[in-house]
């Protein structure tokens, strides 16, 4: 078997990686392993030169790398899609989100809400804003650190709402999705591959891609709470 790829990604794909490192072996025969962290905390590992074969980040931030030079631009390659849900502690009543009143409501009602430092959660303070309840809303604002996912503030107490992918919010314990935000206001991140400019390996980087680009993937990214991008 070839040299182990190594591969970096944000939190909101570990799920799924974690789960298709081991087809990608039997498949192609091809050993990977993919080191998670934030998504903010990625980029700087790359920018720092970090050693490393394959990147999976959001769209914007892999682009901006790829810009920089640190990932090689013909092999970005979109990959799945995530939306962002709400989310509250388990036992505690689960809010309706069907419409624009009842975001406001769930907002409004919230002591602490919970979003991380991703794109999910740049996205949801521009909600905030554009909703015009940045005011009502900034002291009960709770950002979870790097790398941690928001929804375990609502099971140690510290928020009773989050809002984060799906991918990381569905299979967290004490923790219960209320689902998508509503209409319009919903958000939800690309997820993208490139190969790093580092690499030693970037045609075997490239064929981890085309595999995590495939249909055999798109089972597991659904499963895992993302759907393909060829489903858009």
């Amino acid at each position: 078997m070839d040299q182990e790829i190594s591969g970096l990604s944000s939190m909101a794909t570990r799920p799924v990686l974690a789960e298709l490192t081991e087809h990608i072996r039997r498949a192609e025969g091809l050993a990977v392993r993919f080191d998670s962290a934030g998504g903010v905390e990625i980029a700087r590992r790359v920018r720092a030169g970090a050693e490393s074969d394959v990147l999976v980040l959001a769209e914007e931030a892999l682009a901006g790398l790829a810009d920089e030079g640190y990932v090689l631009g013909d092999s970005l390659r979109p990959l799945w899609v995530s939306q962002v849900v709400a989310a509250v502690p388990q036992g505690t009543p689960v809010p309706a989100l069907r419409s624009e009143s009842d975001l406001r409501a769930v907002l409004l009602s919230a002591k602490r809400i919970a979003y991380s430092t991703g794109p999910s959660g740049t996205a949801l303070v521009g909600l905030i804003t554009r909703l015009d309840l940045a005011g009502a809303l900034g002291d009960r604002l709770v950002q979870a650190p790097p790398g941690v996912p928001a929804g375990s503030l609502l099971s140690s107490g510290r928020a009773d709402l989050a809002f984060q992918q799906h991918s990381e919010l569905m299979d967290l314990p004490g923790v219960v999705v209320a689902g998508p935000l509503p209409g319009e206001h919903a958000i939800s991140s690309t997820f993208c591959g490139g190969v790093l400019a580092v690499s030693s390996r970037p045609d075997r980087a490239r064929a981890v891609l085309d595999f995590l680009g495939s249909g055999p993937a798109w089972k597991t990214a659904r499963a895992k709470g993302m759907r393909a991008f060829a489903d858009q």
